[in-house]
C-alpha cells in the first residue's frame, strides 16, 4: 500500500523543484557574457591590427614612389658580377628607344676592370632587308669568334632566314622605318650603338651597309683598330653647299657655323664615342628641327657633335672607301667585271693617311657599294684579293 502523501508535500516538493529548475537555467549565463567578451575583444585587437598596417602601408606609398617593372630578376645569379657583365642572350627586348638610350648610356667610372675581358669588335649592319653579302662575311669571320660580335637593323617588315649555322642567325636588333636623310636614320644608327652597348665586352663599333666587304683579313682589322689612338669619323669644315651651305644660323649659339662639320655616315667609334652618340640629348633636338633635306643629318649630326664633345679622339677620316667621282647623291656601285686585282690594289695604294700620327698606306678596311651579283667572284677570289 501506498504511503499517502499530503497536499502540503507536495507543494513543498513542487517549490523545491522549481528552485533547482530556475538555477540550472540561471548558472550558465556568466559563461556565455564572458564568451561574448572574449569575442569583442578579439575583433578589436584584430581591428587594430589591420588598422595599424594599412595606416603604414600607406605612409610607406606616399614617402617612396610605387614602381612597376616587368624586370625578372635572375635566380641562379642574383646580384652576381656576371649577371651584370653577361651579355643580353636574345637581342628581341621589348624596350622602346628611351628605355634602351637610358639603360645603354651606363659607362663605369673605374677603367680597370675586375675580371678578365676580352675587347670585341661589334660589326653593325644598316641594311633595308637581307645581307647579298652575307657568305663573304661568314668568310671574313671565321675561326674569330671571341673578338666580334655582330647586330643587324634591317626594316621591320623583313623577316630574316638565316641558317641556325650562320654568324647573322639570331643578330637583329628591334627595329624601326628608317627614311634616308632624315633623322630616322640617325635613330637606327644610335639603335645599334645602343645594343651593342649592352654587351660591356664591345670596345670598338663599326657601321656597315648591306652593300659593304672587308677589304683585309680579320687579323689585320682587329689590330689595326684596337691599337689606334683614333676613332675612324670624318669631320670636315667643307665651306661649299654641300657643306656650310647646308648649316642653318637657327641652330645658334648651341651650334655655330664654326662648329658644323660634314663626314661620311661609315664610321668607327670606341666606347666612350658610343656612350656619348647614345646618350646625347643636348644636340639631338637641334639636329631634328634645322637639319632636313637638303640638310642630310646622317652627314652632319654625329660629326659636328663628335667634334666639338671629343675632337681630339677622332682620326678625321672613314675606314670605309667609297668612290663619288660619278657625281651625283649617291656613290658608285661596282659589279663583277669591276672587281679585279688592279681594282683593289688602287684602293690599297692610293693616296696615303696618318694612322697614329704616322703615315700609312692601309687607309681603308672596308668598301662599298658592291653589288650582289659579285658574291661568287668575291668568293672565288677571296684569298687572291683579301688574304681570307
Amino acid at each position: 500500500m501506498l504511503p499517502k502523501v499530503g497536499s502540503s508535500s507536495l507543494l513543498e516538493e513542487g517549490k523545491e523543484s522549481s528552485v533547482r529548475t530556475t538555477n540550472q537555467s540561471h548558472r550558465p549565463f556568466p559563461l556565455r557574457i564572458l564568451q561574448f567578451l572574449l569575442l569583442l575583444l578579439g575583433l578589436g585587437i584584430l581591428v587594430s591590427f589591420l588598422s595599424m598596417y594599412a595606416s603604414r602601408h600607406l605612409k610607406l606609398q606616399n614617402d617612396v614612389p610605387v614602381i612597376h617593372s616587368s624586370f625578372q630578376p635572375c635566380v641562379e645569379e642574383p646580384l652576381s658580377l656576371r649577371s651584370w657583365i653577361r651579355p643580353p642572350a636574345n637581342l628581341l627586348h621589348k624596350m622602346n628607344d628611351t628605355e634602351l638610350f637610358w639603360r645603354a648610356s651606363f659607362a663605369p667610372k673605374i677603367k680597370k676592370y675586375p675580371f678578365k675581358r676580352m675587347p670585341k669588335i661589334a660589326f653593325m649592319f644598316l641594311a633595308k632587308g637581307n645581307l647579298p653579302l652575307a657568305p663573304l662575311w661568314e668568310r671574313f669571320f671565321k675561326g674569330n669568334e671571341k673578338l666580334y660580335s655582330i647586330y643587324v637593323h634591317s626594316l621591320p617588315s623583313y623577316q630574316p632566314d638565316f641558317q641556325s649555322s650562320s654568324v647573322f642567325y639570331g643578330r637583329h636588333i628591334p627595329s624601326q622605318a628608317v627614311e634616308w636623310g632624315r633623322m630616322s636614320m640617325c635613330d637606327a644608327e644610335r639603335r645599334l650603338l645602343a645594343n651593342a652597348l649592352l654587351d660591356i665586352s664591345n670596345e670598338w663599333f663599326v657601321l656597315l651597309s648591306e652593300a659593304c666587304i672587308p677589304l683585309q683579313s680579320f687579323s689585320i682589322v682587329y689590330r689595326y683598330i684596337s691599337r689606334s689612338r683614333s676613332s675612324f669619323m670624318g669631320a670636315f669644315d667643307e665651306p661649299g653647299p654641300y657643306g656650310r651651305g647646308r648649316y642653318n644660323r637657327n641652330m645658334s649659339p648651341l651650334v655655330n657655323l664654326t662648329d658644323w662639320r660634314k663626314g661620311s655616315q661609315w664610321f668607327e667609334v670606341n666606347r666612350k664615342l658610343a656612350v656619348d652618340v647614345v646618350a646625347d640629348t643636348t644636340y639631338y633636338p637641334t639636329f631634328e628641327q634645322f637639319c632636313r633635306p637638303s640638310c642630310y643629318v646622317d652627314e652632319h649630326y654625329f660629326p659636328t657633335m663628335l667634334s666639338i664633345k671629343s675632337p681630339h679622339l677622332l682620326a678625321n677620316r672613314s675606314l670605309t672607301w667609297v668612290d663619288w667621282s660619278r657625281g651625283g647623291a649617291h656613290p658608285a656601285t661596282f659589279g663583277k667585271a669591276d672587281l679585279t686585282a688592279e681594282f683593289f690594289k688602287k684602293i690599297s695604294e692610293g693616296q696615303p693617311c696618318l694612322y697614329n700620327n704616322q703615315p700609312t698606306s692601309v687607309c681603308f678596311l672596308f668598301a662599298r657599294k658592291i653589288a650582289p651579283s659579285a658574291l661568287d667572284h668575291l668568293l672565288e677570289n677571296s684569298s687572291k684579293f683579301f688574304g681570307y
